[in-house]
């Protein structure tokens, strides 16, 4: 399957709303639709009541718009009770307080979302427990339906209530309880890879739920299945040590070449297959060396042009394939530490090359976190963060609702107001001539005027943050100047108020220079 197959698949296929018929439409929330279809929904209604979710979902959300509710029927809860591994009936799950309470906010996003606006990938906003979920589409011969967490089909989309949307789902979510260390281990098609990961001793950069380590940065996995090793002859993590380090068997190293192959498949920050789309830049990899991903074609391609895989010759016409890409369908799985992906490919460490790179402070794991919920925090401890630096003013991050598209990327951006210095330490980038832009308010007479340093050079003339942007847009990329990295490393961008105001930033950014 391919990315622009299925956006022209799920245009096509869209369901339009299922308006429920009421006469005040103001009062007719989703727990009312639940009430009025007792008979359907009686399970669900009797956990949901017991976590105490039912006032919940008979308002409107104060905190963004609206909710979108997950449903099982009471025939998708009995089949949920017969594979659980906790409970033999609906009094077992309704005796646990805590375990309904969690169950039924897992089952409700903090947002309202039609069909048509359902990602590749994880939702925008968490659920009411914090967590996120991830949608497949999947194409059979004579159907083609959403999957949630690749688990629950939706078997009725898009029932418009007063308060969101209710999609109703053929199986009761469960929660995700395997970190991707486990997956790889317990699914069955990945076992060479997992045995890789042990021999290299990399087990702890996989094997961590980052709710519970919440200073840890979620990781994304792009892992090859083990059919794809066999293709190459390779039926085991041994014969993969002697084809990618035949030379030196200290897999443990962290020089060693085996253990830079399992580093370079694993992404810093969890990734989904939407977040690669539109985009051609470098991912920072837990090896030395980051990886490219080109999303703005047909395919996603991984190290387009490093390597030749096949030669396709039709009607006289040869091919190159030159590009790793996804196993889509088997793709966007969710765990406990992030995200995984499967690929086609045995993908080696590749020489890197420059590319369009944007950083825009995710490797803050406390600003990850308020990234879950609209609002403004102040940073009172600069302890807390690991890549960010300030002084001469307060600190405040701030998340806006879903409900405010188009204003900046990803709805956040730091904020500073006086007289300032903040500083920010990128992950590394390859080495080579950039031009430098950051991205900032740049239409409010409160703004500062500002300088930019790399590395303490001074990379700019005066910025002007009072004028550029408009009512609809105030936020807008800025070209700074110029600069010439020597090497693959870390870089400190700094901004000096010159003139003392607010700095509203959204991104640094770098686009090699011809």
């Amino acid at each position: 399957m391919i990315v622009f197959g299925m956006t022209l698949v799920l245009g096509a296929c869209e369901e339009p709303d299922r308006h429920v018929q009421f006469e005040d439409a103001q009062q007719y929330s989703i727990y009312t639709y639940l009430m009025e279809h007792q008979d359907i929904f009686s399970s669900f209604i009797a956990i949901l009541e017991q976590g105490g979710l039912d006032k919940t979902l008979s308002a409107y959300n104060p905190d963004g718009p609206n909710y979108t509710l997950f449903l099982p029927d009471n025939e998708a809860l009995d089949r949920f009770i017969q594979e659980s591994d906790m409970f033999n009936s609906l009094d077992d799950i309704l005796e646990n307080v805590t375990y309904c309470e969690e169950f039924s906010r897992y089952h409700v996003l903090n947002m309202a979302v039609h069909t048509q606006d359902f990602p590749f990938g994880a939702f925008p906003e968490p659920t009411l427990s914090g967590d996120y979920l991830t949608v497949s589409f999947i194409i059979e011969q004579d159907t083609s339906y959403y999957k949630i967490n690749n688990q629950a089909a939706v078997t009725v989309p898009n029932i418009r209530v007063s308060n969101g949307y209710i999609h109703q789902i053929a199986i009761a979510l469960k929660p995700i309880t395997f970190t991707t260390y486990e997956w790889l281990g317990s699914n069955g098609v990945t076992t060479i890879f997992k045995d890789a990961v042990d021999l290299t001793g990399n087990r702890a950069l996989l094997d961590f739920n980052v709710k519970e380590e919440e200073e840890r940065q979620p990781v994304t996995l792009l892992v090859e299945p083990d059919a794809v090793y066999m293709e190459h002859g390779i039926h085991n993590a041994e014969e993969l040590a002697a084809f990618i380090s035949p030379d030196d068997p200290n897999y443990t190293d962290s020089t060693n070449p085996l253990n830079a192959f399992v580093r370079y498949h694993i992404l810093t920050g969890s990734m989904f297959l939407n977040d690669f789309e539109d985009h051609v830049t470098n991912y920072t990899t837990y090896s030395e060396v980051p990886l490219n991903i080109n999303g703005k074609g047909i395919d996603i391609m991984i190290n387009k042009g490093k390597e030749v895989f096949d030669t396709l010759v039709q009607d006289g016409d040869t091919t190159l394939l030159d590009y790793i890409t996804f196993f889509y369908d088997e793709s966007n799985v969710l765990t406990q530490s992030g995200a995984v992906h499967l690929i086609d490919q045995v993908m080696t460490v590749q020489p890197p090359s420059r590319a369009d790179v944007a950083f825009s402070f995710w490797e803050e794991p406390l600003l990850n976190n308020y990234r879950k919920k609209a609002g403004t925090y102040l940073i009172d401890d600069p302890s807390a963060l690991y890549h960010i630096t300030w002084e001469g003013a307060d600190l405040f991050f701030v998340k806006l609702s879903s409900e405010q598209k188009y204003v900046c990327w990803n709805n956040d951006y730091l904020q500073i107001d006086g007289d300032f210095i903040i500083r920010y330490s990128i992950p590394k980038i390859v080495q080579g001539k950039y031009i430098v832009y950051i991205g900032a308010d740049a239409f409010s007479k409160d703004n500062a005027m500002i300088e930019v340093y790399i590395d303490g050079k001074k990379v700019s003339n005066l910025v002007d943050l009072t004028k550029g942007g408009n009512p609809n847009y105030p936020f807008r990329r800025i070209k700074v100047g110029v600069i010439d990295f020597k090497k693959y490393d870390s870089h400190v961008v700094e901004v000096r108020s010159l003139i003392p105001g607010r700095f509203l930033w959204d991104y640094v950014y770098f686009e090699p220079e011809k």
